[in-house]
């Protein structure tokens, strides 16, 4: 089930004796835990009604032991167990009367096998066991309504406004949906707090967000691919030494740039054969807003040119897999010959 239908669940008072949580959105893991024991649990009364176990170290008899004690003057006691990969890869917790037991909890109880960092296997044991009793909760990244919804509630939450199309702006420069970072929503809220930190009126402008917020290296790479294509070759060099100072590694500023360049080659080739927007989109594994940016890129360039551009990048990275050369210095050189068409 999705954590909104688990949330809807426990709305109603109808949450079951144990779940298991998993997903990438660690941060709606912790926000759903300190939901459950703020409906359950008195605050003055945590300490003897909420327990975490670590995974690491806990054994059977620890949870046991968690588990079979009753509340004080709560409806329920919470038990969270950490760690679960490492807790369950030790042949003793995974035996058959460890799965025994966890069918037969009592109604006092909410445990909650916390899988952090998304490193549960979803061919292990522990999961199978879980799917079957369909208590599995998911915590996938937020999308759309969702996550707008979010970042206004924060907002709103520190006596601030910001417009639908902020919100938005915020959100596409924000590495959230990046490919190439592990961004959660807690990276997302620090920046966000640094933004409204930082704003001067009580609206948060897109001036705002554009001073404050790091551009992810997409968003850089979008931008020095557009200075090459329009030929600006100081401001192309410009935006890859902000890049490189950056700490960003040369290699990787290489990929990116092959990615991009890659996408705007498969961009024409699929328009050149008479696909859809949609089965493009669909074949190049993009979402709406990165496609936007590559077909208005890729439409400056014919698929041959493309094609040279590809070749030339591939013999830039093999001379930095077989030579100690300056990296850097390939790198400008290589930009000034992509700027100046130079192939």
């Amino acid at each position: 089930m999705t954590n909104k239908e688990f949330m809807s669940l426990m709305k109603k008072g109808d949450i079951d004796s144990t779940y298991l949580f998993i997903g990438v959105e660690d941060y709606l893991k912790d926000e759903c835990i300190d939901l459950i024991k703020g409906k359950y649990i008195d605050s003055s009364l945590e300490t003897l009604n909420f327990v975490v176990l670590d995974g690491k170290i806990s054994t059977t008899d620890d949870l046991i032991n968690s588990c079979e004690t009753l509340p004080f003057m709560s409806p329920k006691k919470i038990v969270v167990l950490k760690d679960i990969s490492q807790f369950f890869d030790k042949e003793e917790n995974n035996s058959k009367e460890m799965y025994d037991y966890l069918g037969n909890l009592g109604d006092h109880l909410c445990l909650i096998l916390l899988d952090e960092n998304n490193e549960l296997k979803k061919t292990s044991k522990v999961y199978k066991y879980y799917k079957k009793i369909n208590k599995v909760v998911e915590f996938d990244k937020l999308k759309g309504k969702d996550l707008s919804q979010w970042v206004e509630k924060i907002v709103k939450g520190n006596n601030l406004r910001i417009s639908n199309s902020n919100i938005n702006y915020l959100i596409q420069n924000s590495p959230y949906f990046s490919k190439n970072i592990t961004t959660t929503l807690y990276d997302l809220e620090n920046e966000l707090r640094k933004i409204i930190s930082y704003a001067k009126d009580d609206e948060i402008t897109k001036e705002d967000i554009d001073i404050v917020m790091v551009k992810t290296i997409d968003n850089n790479i979008f931008d020095l691919l557009s200075s090459i294509n329009k030929g600006d070759v100081d401001n192309a060099l410009s935006i890859f030494n902000e890049i490189y100072f950056s700490n960003e590694p040369i290699p990787k500023i290489l990929f990116m740039i092959s990615r991009q360049i890659r996408l705007m080659l498969s961009y024409n080739i699929y328009r050149e054969r008479g696909y859809t927007e949609g089965e493009s989109m669909e074949k190049m594994q993009i979402k709406s807003y990165e496609y936007s940016k590559i077909s208005a890129q890729a439409k400056m360039y014919s698929t041959n040119e493309l094609e040279k551009y590809l070749n030339l990048l591939l013999s830039v990275d093999k001379k930095f897999k077989s030579s100690a050369s300056d990296q850097r210095i390939d790198m400008e050189v290589l930009i000034i010959r992509l700027s100046k068409k130079i192939i």
